[in-house]
């Protein structure tokens, strides 16, 4: 067992979170929070199947865990003396089921005032689709990213991670932040919440306020840019490149050998490069079918034109920038072995960040913690054995 004091100097050493969370995007958040130093403890469902493999490895790292049936009155009152002593509890419950296991904002509030309560749902805590079940992908879908994503024509893309899922959890997260930050000046904890859908359509970003601002519905553009010409990506002789001239189009011009095209009345400037998109891909694939991916990457970044390879995930791990950034940490895994995890992509000059441990089988610390609130062996044997 990993020594909580070996990586526990992070911004957050010191707080209490208790993780309700399944699925996702409230691990997502609950890891975060565990890699800026704070004490996440797991309390599992023991009807819960536990979930092996890399994924759920990645996710419950960095945390100690606990199984409590939250329908029995035992468990619960155990559950309200966990909270009682929490900073933070972080759940994704639908909205009408915590309400019914008496775990909602109002009853642990009324318990501990200060206390940060933090939810993820589907679609809202409140509305017509409330108590739907949700998932990344039926987000992707009611937000409209699935309509910009992927070749013009194709019909509906899916993105090729579970973005509203990380995105909800990541939001989630400042919002716990913030919350925390509030009761330094207030001294009263409060609720927070996000759901899957607000976080899709936040992330939809220009693509959103194309439709609110200038009334237009974005189409699907494939990898291009939606709204900058030339912005995408090219074949080249050996694989593809992502080139981004932006403000460089001579230059950009120059280094593709064609310094013809800065002055094409076709191509002078964006608004009218956009009207002509697609005679301008022609001639910048046809230009980059001549030289290698390697040999466009110099060229264009010494040109001042950001470019850059297309790269499966085997060769993003290989590659040297990636390699200089340490992005992923050998941790213990529950058998005794050694696995990688990603790290959190922060880096705190004075309370660094860390993984510092692997994750742990549902049950690993139930009687440490039981015996830590103050129970007793034998009402811990109850307990445990309730839970099991």
């Amino acid at each position: 067992m990993y020594d909580r004091q070996e990586w526990g100097n992070g911004p957050l050493a010191g707080l209490r979170v208790i993780d309700l969370t399944r699925a996702r995007a409230g691990p997502t958040c609950t890891r975060q929070l565990a890699d800026m130093g704070a004490e996440v403890i797991c309390v599992v469902d023991p009807q819960r199947r536990y979930l092996d493999g890399s994924d759920s490895l990645n996710l419950q790292r960095n945390k100690r865990s606990m199984v409590l049936d939250l329908t029995d009155d035992r468990a619960r009152k155990a559950f309200y003396r966990l909270a009682d002593q929490a900073d933070v509890v972080v759940e994704n419950y639908r909205p009408a089921v915590k309400i019914r296991l008496g775990i909602g904002y109002d009853v642990l509030a009324a318990r501990n005032p200060r206390l940060v309560y933090a939810s993820i749902s589907g679609f809202g805590q409140e509305g017509p689709y409330a108590n739907r079940p949700g998932v990344d992908q039926i987000a992707q879908g009611l937000s409209g990213l699935m309509s910009v994503t992927g070749p013009p024509g194709s019909g509906p893309w899916r993105v090729g991670i579970a973005v509203s899922d990380t995105a909800a959890g990541t939001f989630l997260t400042q919002g716990v932040l913030a919350a925390l930050f509030a009761r330094e000046r207030t001294g009263r904890g409060q609720w927070v919440h996000t759901s899957l859908l607000e976080a899709a359509i936040n992330f939809m970003d220009f693509q959103a306020v194309r439709w609110l601002t200038d009334g237009e519905v974005p189409p699907q553009e494939g990898n291009n840019h939606p709204t900058v010409v030339p912005m995408g990506m090219f074949p080249t002789a050996d694989g593809h490149v992502n080139v981004a001239p932006m403000g460089r189009w001579e230059a950009f011009a120059d280094a593709l050998g064609a310094p013809e095209l800065a002055t094409d009345p076709r191509f002078v400037d964006r608004d009218v490069r956009t009207a002509y998109r697609s005679e301008l891909d022609e001639i910048i694939q046809s230009r980059m079918a001549t030289a290698t991916t390697a040999e466009w990457v110099e060229r264009l970044n010494a040109a001042g034109c950001p470019c850059g390879p297309v790269l499966a995930v085997d060769e993003t791990f290989a590659d040297a920038q990636v390699e200089h950034l340490n992005v992923f940490s050998m941790v213990p895994d529950p058998d005794g072995g050694e696995i990688a995890v990603l790290r959190l992509p922060l880096t705190f000059s004075e309370t660094p960040a860390a993984v510092g441990a692997g994750p742990v089988r549902p049950n690993r610390d139930t009687r440490e913690i039981l015996a830590e609130l103050g129970y007793d062996e034998a009402e811990i044997e109850t307990l445990v054995v309730d839970s099991d």
